[in-house]
C-alpha cells in the first residue's frame, strides 16, 4: 500500500467522528462536509509521521476550522434577518439534500441545535468538545488560545445556556411537559376533542405578525376558536419539538436546526391558559431557550 492510500484509509477511519464533531459545531451538514474536507486537505499538507494520536490531531484540526467558520458567520450577523426570512420560505423538502439535513437535525435534537446557535463560537466549541466528545480542557484551551480554566468556564457558561437560564422546579417542568406533549400529539393527530380538553375555556392565543398569513397579529379567545386555529397549523406541529422557552416548556419549529418559530405556553392547573406564537426574528433572538432531557 502506497503512502497516499495508507493516509486515505487512516483518515476514513475517523471521518464519521469528524463529521459528528463538525455538525454539532456548525449545525449544517453541508458546512460540516466542508470542514471535514478541509481537514483532509490539511492532513495531506502536513507531516504527521510523529503524530501518535491521529484521531486527536484531526479532531483539533476540524474544531479549529469550525471555530473559524463560526467566527466568520458571526461577523455577518447583519445578513441574518434576510437569511431567516429565506429559511422561513423553505419547506422541509427544499434546499440541498434536505432529507439528510432533517435526519441529522432529528438525531442530534432540533432544540439543541437551536440553542447551540445562540452561543459564542468559543463557548460552542468548549461545550461540544467537552460535554459531547469528552475532550480535555487543556486541549480545548490550546485550540482557542486560553487556559484550561478559561475553557472550563466557557463550557460551564454554555451548559447553563443549553439548560435554560431560568431555573424551574422539576415538578413544575414535569407537569408542563405532560400538557405540552399532549398538546403536540393532539395537534399532530388532528384530535380536536383532546385539544379542547387541554385548553382553559378562556384561553388566549396570540401570534405575532410574522407568524400568520396576514401582516397583522392574530388574537383568538376561547378554546374552540383556538382549536380551529390549531387545525390550520397542523403541518407546523409535525415539524416542532419541545424545548424550554423563557424557562417554561414550549415548542420550537426549526427545520434543519434553524429556528423560525416558537410557542410559549402558560399552564395552570393542567390547562393551557395562553399560547404565544413567536416568529418575528427580533423576538426570536430575545428568547431564553433551553433543552429538555439532556
Amino acid at each position: 500500500m502506497d503512502e497516499r492510500a495508507g493516509r486515505t484509509e487512516r483518515f476514513e477511519e475517523h471521518r464519521s467522528h469528524l463529521h459528528a464533531v463538525a455538525y454539532r459545531m456548525l449545525g449544517s451538514a453541508s458546512e460540516a462536509d466542508d470542514a471535514v474536507q478541509e481537514a483532509w486537505l490539511r492532513l495531506n499538507r502536513a507531516d504527521t509521521d510523529d503524530v501518535a494520536n491521529l484521531g486527536g490531531w484531526l479532531t483539533t484540526v476540524v474544531a479549529r476550522v469550525c471555530l473559524s467558520m463560526l467566527r466568520t458567520r458571526r461577523t455577518r450577523r447583519e445578513e441574518s434577518l434576510e437569511a431567516q426570512m429565506s429559511d422561513r420560505a423553505l419547506g422541509p423538502g427544499d434546499g440541498p439534500d434536505p432529507e439528510r439535513e432533517t435526519l441529522l437535525a432529528d438525531s442530534v435534537g432540533m432544540a439543541l441545535l437551536v440553542v447551540l446557535d445562540t452561543l459564542a463560537p468559543a463557548e460552542r466549541l468548549a461545550f461540544v468538545l467537552h460535554d459531547m466528545f469528552a475532550v480535555p480542557f487543556d486541549e480545548i484551551g490550546a485550540m482557542i488560545e486560553r487556559s484550561p480554566a478559561a475553557a472550563r468556564q466557557l463550557a460551564s457558561r454554555a451548559r447553563r445556556r443549553v439548560k435554560g437560564g431560568t431555573p424551574v422546579a422539576d415538578a413544575d417542568l414535569a407537569r408542563q411537559r405532560r400538557v405540552v406533549d399532549a398538546f403536540l400529539a393532539a395537534s399532530r393527530g388532528g384530535d380536536f376533542e383532546a385539544l379542547v380538553a387541554l385548553l382553559d375555556p378562556d384561553v388566549v392565543f396570540h401570534a405575532d405578525r410574522a407568524a400568520g398569513p396576514t401582516r397583522h397579529p392574530i388574537v383568538l379567545r376561547g378554546a374552540h376558536a383556538v382549536v380551529k386555529g390549531a387545525s390550520a397549523a397542523s403541518a407546523r406541529a409535525r415539524l416542532s419539538q419541545p424545548a424550554l422557552v423563557n424557562g417554561a416548556v414550549g415548542l420550537v419549529m426549526a427545520p434543519r436546526g434553524r429556528l423560525i418559530l416558537a410557542l410559549a405556553f402558560t399552564v395552570r392547573d393542567e390547562k393551557i391558559t395562553a399560547i404565544d406564537v413567536i416568529a418575528d426574528p427580533e423576538r426570536l433572538r430575545e428568547l431564553d431557550l433551553g433543552v429538555l432531557d439532556i
